[in-house]
């Protein structure tokens, strides 16, 4: 493949990330992309199953998913796992340890994935001196504090159906903004994780995907889902008369 392409693919994926305010910003000079690019040179590969980092660990850096797909959780200290997120391509992850500088989650990748590491230190003090850079960092924490907003809002006043069809609307879209398919994609979670992170049992999750597909409004082959009556899932949520 020769090098064009390659560039423009990386264009392309950088394009869809939540970090390409810092990463590709407008209107900087030659010195200051150079240290921009040293900044977020940092790409490594994570395996299904392999932890980003564990709760405790000391915060330094945050990071891009480029490519897969990864979940956080907290253990309760009876045992139990409680998933807090799920996240894939253009997220970000670590921004919730800033406050404490230490990780309270656990995050692991969920299939084999790629990220970009920023160490956040280096990230402040360039963003001192950038005010490009200041305000794009303020920009993408103000993201991220919405859409925990709009998770806790979600879970709090919504039924078991509702909360499943509002799971499944939302990987649609997420889907569909990186180029994918928003009528049929992969889970990359299990059932039971998925009912953690809707606080719903294993039980009620399965027999909410059996309701679903009886009613014709999806069609599932394992961990493939195709939505059949997008309209109908809205319509449980009152998002269409």
């Amino acid at each position: 493949m020769k090098e064009g392409n390659i560039l423009n693919q990386l264009k392309v994926v950088c394009s869809l990330c939540s970090l390409r305010e810092l990463c590709l910003p407008i209107g900087f000079g030659p010195a200051e992309l150079q240290q921009l690019d040293v900044l977020t040179g940092s790409k490594r590969h994570v395996k299904r199953g392999e932890y980003l980092y564990r709760t405790g660990m000391p915060f330094a850096s945050i990071y891009a998913i480029r490519g897969g797909f990864f979940k956080t959780s907290i253990l309760h200290e009876d045992g139990r796992e409680h998933v807090t997120g799920f996240h894939m391509m253009g997220d970000i992850m670590g921004l919730d340890a800033i406050s404490t500088d230490m990780h309270g989650c656990d995050a692991v990748a969920l299939e084999y994935s790629e990220i970009c590491e920023i160490p956040f230190e280096r990230l402040s003090e360039l963003s001192m001196t950038m005010p490009v850079l200041r305000h794009n960092l303020h920009k993408v924490m103000s993201r991220e504090i919405a859409f925990d907003h709009e998770v806790m809002l979600m879970l709090g006043k919504m039924r078991a159906e509702e909360r499943l069809a509002a799971f499944l609307l939302n990987l649609s879209q997420r889907f569909s903004a990186r180029g994918y398919s928003a009528a049929s994609f992969q889970l990359r979670m299990t059932r039971e994780e998925i009912g953690s992170y809707l606080g719903l049992k294993l039980e009620t999750v399965s027999r909410i995907f059996s309701k679903f597909q009886d009613e014709g409004l999806i069609a599932v082959q394992k961990k493939l889902i195709e939505l059949k009556d997008e309209n109908g899932l809205k319509r449980l949520l009152g998002s269409l008369a």
